[in-house]
């Protein structure tokens, strides 16, 4: 009995060992920085080091309609973005996972990869020297006769976009290659010999196999994109009005620490009940999906 106990000691302990940095990673780096930024958000400064409790930061975000615009038109390009980025993604995803085999697949798989070997600045103004005024596209459209002069492509929504799928389309593409790949193909032949058409076979087979696969990719690549900074204010120019821009001016630029605070919470708040109802609209649960 003591040496079962003694086992069973020592595989406990090796289990929490081995769990420990996983959990001071998320009570150090997650957990205690966001309880800190609620506290903070809830501060109001009325002199030197001297604050009071207040929800006026919150009120300011509600009744500033600067604020809540700007997050509404975050929100709506991040959920274009991730459509966008689904409908890419997903045949790329069938024909890594479907379509071919052995070597072929890995290169492909590389070939998706490769690009994000590079940090997402460097590809951010990749996108700007493909999409400026005197950019590679613009003198292509030149050079063959469809434009008279040069052509602008950058500091709009269109650009956002382009950056924003460009920089998270992989993490769509992996849970999708990763379901569509435990797909039976017996089921899929079974489905045509039974007078399916390529869209009814998609309809009702793949994509109920595929939506595990679908929703993670789409909770990532959309909290992905209403959380980035860099590409909306590289592509987007200074008038991007993107909601962490704002942020970042109450911290960086106001010293506005207690605003920025609550634009923070308020930005997580806000987008995961986003994500909570794209769960319910789909009828899938957080825990299958992140299997």
């Amino acid at each position: 009995m003591s040496t079962a106990r003694a086992s069973g000691s020592g595989l406990r302990l090796g289990i929490f060992l081995l769990m420990l940095p996983l959990l001071l990673w998320l009570l150090l780096l997650i957990l205690l920085p966001h309880v800190d930024m609620v506290l903070v958000s809830l501060r109001e400064r009325i002199g030197f080091a001297e604050h009071r409790f207040s929800w006026m930061h919150y009120e300011l975000f509600f009744t500033e309609s600067l604020y809540w615009r700007t997050f509404l038109r975050t929100a709506v390009i991040s959920i274009f973005t991730t459509l966008l980025t689904l409908v890419i993604a997903f045949p790329v995803a069938w024909y890594i996972a479907k379509l071919v085999r052995g070597r072929k697949r890995s290169l492909l798989f590389l070939a998706c990869l490769v690009p994000f070997w590079v940090s997402e600045l460097v590809r951010t103004y990749g996108w700007m020297i493909l999409l400026r005024e005197s950019g590679v596209i613009s003198g292509a459209l030149q050079w063959s006769g469809l434009a008279a002069a040069p052509v602008e492509m950058l500091y709009n929504d269109i650009a956002i976009m382009v950056g924003l799928v460009y920089a998270s389309i992989l993490f769509m593409l992996v849970p999708l290659v990763t379901t569509l790949d435990s797909l039976d193909d017996s089921l899929v032949e079974a489905a045509y010999d039974l007078g399916g058409n390529h869209l009814s076979v998609v309809r009702e087979i793949v994509i109920p196999h595929a939506m595990p696969g679908i929703v993670s990719g789409s909770i990532v690549v959309f909290m992905l994109s209403v959380g980035n900074y860099l590409t909306p204010v590289l592509l987007g120019g200074k008038d991007s009005m993107w909601f962490t821009e704002q942020i970042f001016t109450q911290f960086i630029t106001r010293f506005n620490w207690e605003q920025g605070a609550a634009f923070g919470v308020l930005l997580l708040v806000l987008s995961s009940l986003i994500v909570w109802l794209g769960l319910k609209l789909s009828r899938q649960s957080f825990t299958e999906t992140m299997r």
